[in-house]
């Protein structure tokens, strides 16, 4: 593998750490999540503590335990004489990851189709996010669409009101990201179809539709994943 050093020359733009509520490894934890979604940051890239630290503008403490979350949820592995690096998906992690995801999905489409059709909540939310999805399909801007691809699916999490579903999908769906980005231009046209089926069966308060909709589609995006990887 060959491995490459992330230095700070190749970011120079700090991020906002402004929001005192969030601890800040948190807050560092999720802009590096977002830099290896986004590719920014690829696969065997080296991460280093200083570096980061100050192109971040924070202290090493948060940096090195941003680290250790990242390694805990499987984006980072720590390689010897080489340090961190980003880790390198293949094709049993991202089966793993689909199975679970699977699991979580079909239960919160179905539990929100459930809502729907209480009344207890509304699918005005989850229109918006595609039909921004769509111009930004029809514009070919993957990062955008890899970005409202996970909103469209927290945002059906939300429509749960299940706090504990919403804490287990949040991983999973920074990883999902991740992978998605490897079938992204392929997928796009394809994944906004099947959001707007999916949409349609939540619209309509139908859980079995919305669950099944919902496990196809994963099951498609992992298909199109494990192709990308050959």
């Amino acid at each position: 593998m060959r491995y490459t050093v992330y230095s700070v020359e190749r970011s120079s733009a700090a991020i906002n750490l402004g929001a005192a509520h969030i601890p800040l490894r948190t807050q560092v934890a999720d802009e590096l999540r977002r830099r290896i979604t986004d590719r920014e940051l690829a696969p065997g890239a080296r991460l280093v503590e200083h570096q980061l630290a100050e192109q971040l503008g924070v202290s090493r403490n948060p940096v090195r335990e941003a680290i250790r979350v990242l390694e805990s949820e499987g984006f980072v592995v720590t390689v010897p004489r080489r340090g961190v690096v980003v880790a390198t998906l293949d094709a049993q992690s991202v089966t793993d990851l689909f199975q679970v995801r699977a699991g979580l999905e079909g239960m919160a489409a179905e539990l929100a189709a459930g809502r729907v059709a209480a009344g207890e909540v509304t699918v005005d939310a989850l229109q918006g996010v595609l039909a921004e999805a769509r111009l930004a399909t029809e514009s070919g801007d993957v990062t955008s669409v890899g970005r409202l691809n996970s909103d469209f699916h927290a945002g059906i999490v939300a429509l749960t009101g299940n706090l504990l579903l919403t804490e287990m999908v949040r991983p999973v769906m920074w990883r999902v990201r991740w992978v998605f980005r490897l079938s992204a231009e392929e997928r796009a046209p394809h994944s906004w179809t099947e959001h707007l089926g999916l949409l349609e069966a939540l619209t309509a308060g139908d859980p079995e539709a919305a669950r099944r909709l919902a496990i196809e589609h994963v099951q498609k995006a992992e298909r199109a994943a494990l192709l990308a990887i050959g």
